[in-house]
């Protein structure tokens, strides 16, 4: 699954021409049909030496030789040339040849077997991430129908404008990012979100670039360019994520070519200076040097790190959480403390009416029923959580005349020949306000209350708040149960901030933020637990987003938090955030396992060659085993 996408679903919306299915395999499985080739010829060569000997069976093992190393060997040598370095690979391609030198067909072939299986395991790894961008890419639609003076025209998605009004009909992957101008659907938001569920879109609501139309005929306003689409940012995070290494890795990258020239000068001196300082033969040391040759080289060591990596990139991304690259990935793990933004990212970021209450008289909705009947015609967002509420109760509307909207303060209004004042206190009057709440009981710490007025008496009030996401109480809890410290900083007053923080379970939180306050504390947080994290999805958290060790960003947040964060969470789920640093700590700990397990291989293997106690096959065995295990270690990784 790539984003929520079932193989299924990518399947019918994507061409997979038959032609080319057959070359895009081979090229995918190339490495391990050479190496299986290989395999089967020095088997058959193994077999046959039972029976005759000569060069029927050094023909075998040379076929070995060219199609099992023929792609290690290349890009051994050209990267050598290049980069004006040494490798690995070279390593491997000299130690097989002077097997052979020496006569030892069947063992040079071996090497070449199992060094080209554990290469083509690292590639298996590597496409599977690199699979994940091909299907990603795969999604976005070439053409648009555009409707210009009143006729349709084809034309490339990418050359479509801000303001082009395009048409999409049923079926259609959707060419851009735009506004719903005419017509309504349903929408597969999968490919962005994750959630199977297809959402409801009608007039004036927000559709995505290569979101599937379901049943509608819809016009969409484009609202932006091909390379601005959430889907191309999306994309430019994955290619960011494969291309960026960790710091152990780039640490094995330096050290590599260091190492290599010191195990060819080893093997060197090694080939005559056992026959003179311990009397040992001519062949003796010679095949020493080689075995040597063969168990020092780096190769399980240099597959220690990006294979893992890769594998906990490739698992995330099936999660719906994004990196910026494996770096960010292996810093979740070293978390003491992780700060979030409450708007939006705690909480719904949209009011909800939470209660109403009435005076007697009246009931609750008779007042509700008031209260839209005048706040539609305001386009206050208290206003449209009133009208929301009142849509669900299926509350019709009264006919009210004479609106007046006061801004910052409230609206006014008549119905049927009374006047109506709705609004905050002041609005109403303050000391009539008060009374009217401790009449009621109406508690109104962590809320905003809309009093509802008529003439000269409030009739009744509704309180309204942002509401807690579903997801963030077990996700807090699950992040305090890991030992990390979390805090909430936002800009609400003192008295929402630690409503919002008890029910939540937040011991910490910092009120009234501006975005250079939220950027200050989070310098403070890092100097006191030196790993942070920040939490956000809205402009004014990009300073903290930047400035913290690890910034996360919410996949329904603004383009700046997307841009600014190294983690993005598609599914807007917070519970991904604890599931993901357990991804982490398990990536740290198999690297750490790979890295520890590869070089302790090393060490036994060339001191039981000083010893004389190792041949060659068992060398080629026992270190090009190592590398096997190394990587099927770390493919443990794409299943969490």
């Amino acid at each position: 699954m790539i984003m929520g996408i079932t193989e299924q679903q990518f399947m019918k919306i994507t061409p997979n021409p038959k032609n080319t299915h057959w070359k895009e395999q081979l090229q995918n499985h190339g490495e391990m049909i050479a190496a299986l080739v290989a395999g089967a010829l020095i088997l058959l060569g193994w077999g046959l030496s039972m029976m005759m000997s000569g060069l029927v069976i050094n023909s075998l093992f040379i076929a070995a030789f060219v199609i099992g190393g023929f792609a290690k060997a290349k890009e051994g040598i050209v990267e050598t040339i290049n980069n004006k370095t040494l490798n690995v690979e070279l390593l491997m391609f000299l130690a097989a040849i002077g097997a052979a030198i020496i006569g030892y067909w069947l063992e040079g072939a071996v090497l070449i077997f199992i060094f080209a299986l554990s290469g083509a395991l690292e590639t298996y790894t590597m496409n599977k991430s690199k699979n994940e961008l091909s299907a990603l890419m795969s999604l976005q639609p070439e053409t648009a129908h555009v409707l210009r003076n009143g006729r349709e025209i084809s034309m490339l998605a990418r050359d479509l404008a801000v303001g082009d009004i395009i048409l999409v009909k049923p079926g259609e992957l959707m060419p851009a990012d735009g506004i719903v101008v005419k017509g309504k659907t349903s929408i597969n938001e999968s490919a962005i979100t994750g959630e199977s569920m297809p959402v409801a879109k009608k007039e004036n609501e927000e559709v995505l670039a290569s979101t599937v139309n379901l049943d509608g005929v819809i016009h969409v306003k484009v609202s932006k360019t091909n390379e601005n689409t959430l889907f191309q940012k999306i994309i430019k995070l994955v290619q960011n994520a494969q291309e960026e290494k960790p710091p152990a890795h780039l640490l094995i990258e330096r050290l590599e070519n260091t190492y290599v020239m010191v195990v060819l000068i080893g093997s060197g001196l090694m080939m005559f200076l056992p026959h003179y300082l311990f009397g040992w033969s001519w062949n003796e040391t010679i095949y020493r040097a080689l075995v040597l040759l063969v168990v020092a080289s780096p190769c399980a060591l240099v597959a220690s790190t990006m294979p893992a990596v890769l594998s906990a990139i490739s698992n995330g991304s099936r999660q719906g959480v994004l990196f910026k690259g494996g770096v960010h990935l292996e810093g979740l793990a070293k978390l003491s403390a992780i700060a979030f933004d409450k708007t939006g990212t705690l909480t719904a970021g949209k009011p909800e009416v939470t209660k109403i209450v009435a005076s007697d008289g009246w009931d609750q909705d008779k007042i509700l029923q008031v209260a839209v009947s005048i706040e539609h015609y305001s386009n206050h967002p208290l206003a449209s959580a009133i009208i929301s509420r009142a849509k669900k109760a299926e509350i019709p509307l009264l006919e009210a005349e004479d609106i007046k909207d006061v801004p910052g303060w409230g609206i006014e209004g008549m119905i049927n020949g009374a006047r109506y004042y709705i609004g905050k206190a002041d609005f109403v009057g303050k000391e009539d306000a008060k009374k009217f709440l401790t009449t009621t009981r109406l508690e109104a710490i962590g809320k905003t209350i809309v009093f509802v007025k008529q003439d000269k008496e409030i009739i009744g009030a509704l309180a309204l708040r942002d509401i807690v996401r579903s997801d963030v109480k077990e996700a807090i809890s699950a992040i305090n149960a890991a030992g990390i410290d979390t805090f909430m900083l936002t800009g609400d007053s003192e008295e929402t901030a630690r409503d919002i923080a008890h029910e939540i379970g937040l011991k910490q939180y910092k009120a009234e933020c501006l975005p250079d306050e939220k950027l200050e504390v989070i310098k403070e947080l890092t100097k006191r637990y030196r790993w942070v994290a920040m939490v956000g999805d809205g402009t004014n958290d990009t300073p903290a987003l930047a400035v913290a060790n690890v910034g996360i960003a919410m996949g329904a947040g603004t383009d700046a938090a997307l841009e600014t964060a190294d983690v993005v969470i598609m599914k807007n789920d917070l519970r991904q955030i604890p599931n993901t640093i357990r991804l982490s700590k398990k990536m740290n700990r198999i690297v750490k396992q790979n890295m520890v397990f590869s070089v302790a291989v090393i060490v036994m293997l060339i001191a039981a060659n000083f010893m004389q106690d190792l041949s060659l096959p068992l060398g080629v065995v026992g270190h090009e085993g190592s590398t096997i295990l190394v990587i099927l270690n770390s493919l443990r990784l794409l299943r969490g």
